[in-house]
Protein backbone atom coordinates (compact mmCIF):
# COMPACT_ATOMS: atom_id res chain seq x y z
CA UNK A 1 0.00 0.00 0.00
CA UNK A 2 0.99 3.30 -0.90
CA UNK A 3 1.94 6.20 1.57
CA UNK A 4 -0.58 9.11 1.94
CA UNK A 5 0.75 12.05 0.50
CA UNK A 6 0.75 15.59 2.24
CA UNK A 7 1.47 18.45 1.26
CA UNK A 8 1.48 21.75 3.08
CA UNK A 9 3.19 25.06 2.88
CA UNK A 10 5.57 26.34 5.15
CA UNK A 11 6.74 30.07 6.28
CA UNK A 12 9.51 31.03 4.20
CA UNK A 13 11.18 33.49 2.37
CA UNK A 14 9.88 32.92 -1.46
CA UNK A 15 12.59 35.23 -2.58
CA UNK A 16 10.00 37.45 -4.69
CA UNK A 17 8.06 40.73 -4.79
CA UNK A 18 5.63 40.64 -2.29
CA UNK A 19 2.74 43.13 -2.23
CA UNK A 20 1.13 45.02 0.53
CA UNK A 21 -2.33 46.73 -0.06
CA UNK A 22 -3.52 48.57 3.23
CA UNK A 23 -6.04 51.44 3.48
CA UNK A 24 -5.61 54.95 4.98
CA UNK A 25 -8.69 55.14 6.75
CA UNK A 26 -8.63 53.92 10.35
CA UNK A 27 -4.81 54.81 10.07
CA UNK A 28 -3.79 54.19 13.71
CA UNK A 29 -5.07 50.31 13.64
CA UNK A 30 -3.87 49.49 9.87
CA UNK A 31 -0.45 51.23 10.89
CA UNK A 32 0.04 48.46 13.54
CA UNK A 33 -1.38 45.91 11.05
CA UNK A 34 1.52 46.61 9.04
CA UNK A 35 4.14 46.62 11.92
CA UNK A 36 3.06 43.61 12.58
CA UNK A 37 3.50 42.14 8.98
CA UNK A 38 6.61 43.64 8.81
CA UNK A 39 7.99 42.93 11.51
CA UNK A 40 6.80 38.98 10.67
CA UNK A 41 8.21 39.40 7.09
CA UNK A 42 11.87 39.88 8.38
CA UNK A 43 11.63 37.48 10.99
CA UNK A 44 11.37 34.83 8.10
CA UNK A 45 14.06 36.40 5.51
CA UNK A 46 11.83 38.79 3.45
CA UNK A 47 14.20 41.85 3.19
CA UNK A 48 12.63 45.33 2.56
CA UNK A 49 13.75 45.52 -1.41
CA UNK A 50 11.25 42.42 -1.80
CA UNK A 51 8.10 44.77 -0.52
CA UNK A 52 6.16 46.80 -1.78
CA UNK A 53 3.91 48.83 0.06
CA UNK A 54 0.93 50.31 -1.85
CA UNK A 55 -2.10 52.54 0.15
CA UNK A 56 -5.08 53.49 -0.77
CA UNK A 57 -7.83 55.62 0.81
CA UNK A 58 -10.03 52.84 2.59
CA UNK A 59 -11.37 49.48 2.59
CA UNK A 60 -13.52 49.92 -0.43
CA UNK A 61 -10.61 50.90 -2.51
CA UNK A 62 -8.53 47.51 -1.77
CA UNK A 63 -9.65 45.26 -4.36
CA UNK A 64 -9.16 47.49 -7.45
CA UNK A 65 -5.78 48.21 -5.89
CA UNK A 66 -4.96 44.39 -5.37
CA UNK A 67 -7.10 43.48 -8.69
CA UNK A 68 -3.98 45.80 -10.85
CA UNK A 69 -1.30 44.20 -8.86
CA UNK A 70 -2.74 41.18 -9.57
CA UNK A 71 -2.56 41.73 -13.16
CA UNK A 72 0.93 42.69 -12.99
CA UNK A 73 2.02 39.11 -12.40
CA UNK A 74 5.03 40.62 -11.03
CA UNK A 75 4.34 39.30 -6.97
CA UNK A 76 4.52 36.03 -5.29
CA UNK A 77 1.34 37.19 -2.98
CA UNK A 78 -0.53 39.98 -1.98
CA UNK A 79 -1.31 41.40 1.61
CA UNK A 80 -4.39 43.44 1.81
CA UNK A 81 -4.94 45.39 5.30
CA UNK A 82 -7.32 47.89 6.62
CA UNK A 83 -9.74 48.31 9.00
CA UNK A 84 -13.42 48.44 9.17
CA UNK A 85 -15.39 49.68 12.37
CA UNK A 86 -19.32 49.04 12.15
CA UNK A 87 -21.14 52.95 12.95
CA UNK A 88 -24.67 53.93 13.41
CA UNK A 89 -25.74 52.95 9.50
CA UNK A 90 -25.42 49.88 7.34
CA UNK A 91 -22.34 51.08 5.63
CA UNK A 92 -20.22 48.90 7.50
CA UNK A 93 -22.05 45.94 5.96
CA UNK A 94 -21.74 46.98 2.14
CA UNK A 95 -17.77 48.03 2.81
CA UNK A 96 -16.91 44.74 4.84
CA UNK A 97 -19.03 42.48 2.72
CA UNK A 98 -17.69 43.96 -0.93
CA UNK A 99 -13.97 44.76 0.23
CA UNK A 100 -13.90 40.90 1.30
CA UNK A 101 -15.47 39.31 -1.70
CA UNK A 102 -13.68 41.24 -3.98
CA UNK A 103 -10.15 40.43 -2.15
CA UNK A 104 -11.37 36.67 -2.68
CA UNK A 105 -12.56 36.75 -6.39
CA UNK A 106 -9.13 38.55 -7.56
CA UNK A 107 -7.38 35.57 -5.27
CA UNK A 108 -9.35 32.71 -7.25
CA UNK A 109 -9.33 34.59 -10.79
CA UNK A 110 -5.14 35.12 -11.04
CA UNK A 111 -4.34 32.21 -8.84
CA UNK A 112 -2.42 33.90 -6.67
CA UNK A 113 -2.51 34.34 -3.02
CA UNK A 114 -4.03 37.33 -1.97
CA UNK A 115 -4.91 37.45 1.60
CA UNK A 116 -7.40 39.45 3.86
CA UNK A 117 -6.09 41.08 7.00
CA UNK A 118 -9.10 43.38 7.05
CA UNK A 119 -10.34 43.59 10.28
CA UNK A 120 -14.55 44.46 10.72
CA UNK A 121 -15.07 45.31 14.66
CA UNK A 122 -17.99 46.80 16.31
CA UNK A 123 -15.61 48.78 18.06
CA UNK A 124 -12.16 50.42 17.86
CA UNK A 125 -11.03 48.80 21.12
CA UNK A 126 -11.94 45.52 19.74
CA UNK A 127 -9.74 46.82 16.73
CA UNK A 128 -6.65 47.63 18.73
CA UNK A 129 -6.62 44.04 20.65
CA UNK A 130 -6.44 42.72 16.89
CA UNK A 131 -3.63 45.05 15.71
CA UNK A 132 -1.24 44.61 18.58
CA UNK A 133 -3.34 44.53 21.88
CA UNK A 134 -4.12 41.30 23.52
CA UNK A 135 -5.72 39.38 20.23
CA UNK A 136 -2.23 39.35 18.84
CA UNK A 137 -1.41 41.22 15.92
CA UNK A 138 -3.76 40.17 12.36
CA UNK A 139 -1.06 41.59 10.24
CA UNK A 140 1.36 39.25 11.31
CA UNK A 141 -1.12 36.57 11.05
CA UNK A 142 -1.66 37.41 7.80
CA UNK A 143 2.12 37.72 6.98
CA UNK A 144 2.61 34.21 7.91
CA UNK A 145 -0.71 32.90 5.95
CA UNK A 146 0.62 34.76 2.60
CA UNK A 147 4.13 33.75 3.30
CA UNK A 148 2.53 29.23 3.86
CA UNK A 149 0.60 29.94 0.47
CA UNK A 150 2.85 30.99 -1.82
CA UNK A 151 4.83 28.19 -1.10
CA UNK A 152 2.15 25.76 -1.38
CA UNK A 153 0.97 26.86 -4.26
CA UNK A 154 4.46 26.16 -5.53
CA UNK A 155 4.08 22.86 -4.26
CA UNK A 156 1.06 21.36 -5.63
CA UNK A 157 0.82 19.55 -8.95
CA UNK A 158 -0.09 22.14 -11.91
CA UNK A 159 -1.59 20.80 -15.32
CA UNK A 160 1.19 20.58 -18.16
CA UNK A 161 0.38 23.17 -21.11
Amino acid sequence: MNAMQIIEGHNQNPNQPIAIVMSRFNSLIVDNLLKGALDEFKRHGVVASELTVIRVPGALELPIAVQSIAAQKKYAGILALGCVIRGDTPHFEYVASESIKGLHQISLAHDLPVIMSVLTTDTVEQALDRAGGKSGNKGAEGANALLEMIDLLKKLPHEKK
